[in-house]
């Protein structure tokens, strides 16, 4: 196992340079000049121009920027925004509140899908399994942003449950309502898996065996058929972590989260190449330790695995 650890590690090593190649460069296309625009309307001076670009490492060429980007990220400097704070110090701000944002999301559709997936694969053709693939399909076809304001209209307009925004990122209890809409997509896609998983798996030998064997129901479902119709849902969780993440800019712009997405969202209006390159270069890292993480569920979840 830690030989398979040490080699997966070493194989993100390329992933990871690829990756930050091609968004580092994909950002310094970004229509405008980040420098000029600073002055905004007015028209700026090219003495104060030339030295605003020259502190910030925009008068040299593409490479050379790339060269010193990647000097700098190895040494933990993610660079300077353009009204000069430090990238990491916006990273650390808005980090935390997408994280904390991520995981309700994250727990929200572990819990309620696989709960709702075991349901209703254990009553495969009845009326709770045939409400949860109507149900499932119509919550997938919803567009994030439509659903988010159906829910801030009904729980936060209509019923005054929750705020309609999040007044403070630090507070979970106003986060609850961003994380559902967030998660919720994924949801139905982790009740759908675990449905199928349960329904195939429920005809395989060794669940008859376990039957003919006696055992109690609650073992026969949690220990042998949940346990190995997990592999293809935990696939989808690990890589749904990092999406999440991702994913939360409308999210986060619907009800003002000041997290990751809506700090992404103004770096690329304001063209920051750095910012956007810096928030980039973190979530790379939750997707391919969370893909790592997923592989060596494999072997917990089916012992027949086996990483040499």
């Amino acid at each position: 196992m830690g030989r398979y650890v040490a080699r997966r590690l070493l194989q993100m090593i390329p992933v990871f340079l690829g990756t930050v190649t091609i968004i580092f460069f994909m950002t310094r296309m970004l229509p405008g000049d980040p420098a000029a625009a600073m002055w905004g309307d007015k028209a700026a001076d090219p003495a104060q121009l030339a030295a605003f670009k020259h502190d910030m490492g925009l008068d040299v060429s593409k490479w050379q920027q790339y060269l010193n980007y990647m000097g700098n990220l190895f040494t933990g400097d993610f660079g300077k925004t353009m009204n000069g704070r430090q990238v990491i110090d916006v990273i650390g701000e808005a980090l935390p509140v997408t994280i904390r944002l991520a995981l309700l999301a994250f727990v929200f559709e572990l819990v309620i899908g696989i709960g709702i997936g075991l349901f209703a694969g254990l009553r495969r053709g009845k009326a709770f399994d045939k409400s949860t693939l109507v149900l499932t399909l119509l919550l997938i076809s919803i567009p994030v942003p439509v659903l988010g304001f159906i829910f801030q209209n009904v729980f936060a307009i209509q019923l005054g449950w929750v705020t309609p925004t999040v007044q403070s990122s630090t507070n979970l209890g106003q986060l609850i309502l961003p994380a559902v809409v967030l998660g919720s997509i994924s949801l139905a896609y982790v009740a759908r898996l675990t449905r199928t998983s349960i329904a195939e798996n429920l005809k395989a030998d060794y669940m008859r065996t376990a039957v003919a064997k006696g055992l109690p129901k609650r073992k026969v479902i949690g220990t042998h058929l949940l346990r190995n119709s997990m592999i293809p849902v935990v696939t989808f969780l690990g890589t749904d972590l990092g999406a999440l993440m991702g994913g939360a800019i409308v999210t986060e712009g619907i009800f003002n989260v000041q997290g990751v997405g809506n700090a992404l969202y103004h770096a690329i209006g304001r063209s920051e190449g750095a910012t956007v390159s810096g928030f980039v270069v973190v979530l790379v890292l939750v997707f391919l330790f969370a893909s790592l993480l997923v592989d060596l569920l494999y072997a917990v979840l089916d012992p027949r695995i086996r990483y040499a």
